[in-house]
């Protein structure tokens, strides 16, 4: 699996999101609950960036139309979305935030 560093782990506000690009890939990073979770960094509905929505619990809810994914597994926890985004795995070193889009979920169960 190879881990890409992507920001320090201030970067990413508690109980919010940043959005940041690997290898063209747009990928949300959440923190919340003392830890940070990786998702694809669009919404499964309407296709705008989710980095851009609201973190609550373990809950990321798209700005635009409300569709809520849970971060651990990328699943749609209310509509309108019905399909899961993808997660990726994430490691914390020395205050880094690495991600790597190997081994990533398709179905948002990492």
């Amino acid at each position: 699996m190879s881990f890409v560093k992507v920001c320090a782990l201030g970067d990413i506000p508690e109980d919010g999101a940043l959005g940041v690009e690997i290898d063209d890939t747009p990928v949300a990073l959440v923190r919340t609950g003392g830890e940070v979770y990786a998702l694809h960094d669009v919404c499964s509905h309407a296709e705008v960036a989710l980095s851009e929505g609201d973190i609550y619990d373990h809950t990321l809810e798209c700005w635009l139309h409300g569709s809520c994914f849970d971060v651990r597994t990328g699943k749609p926890t209310n509509p309108p979305a019905t399909a899961a985004v993808p997660t990726y795995r994430v490691k914390i070193e020395d205050d880094e935030v690495y991600v790597s889009l190997t081994g990533s979920s398709e179905f948002g169960e990492s």
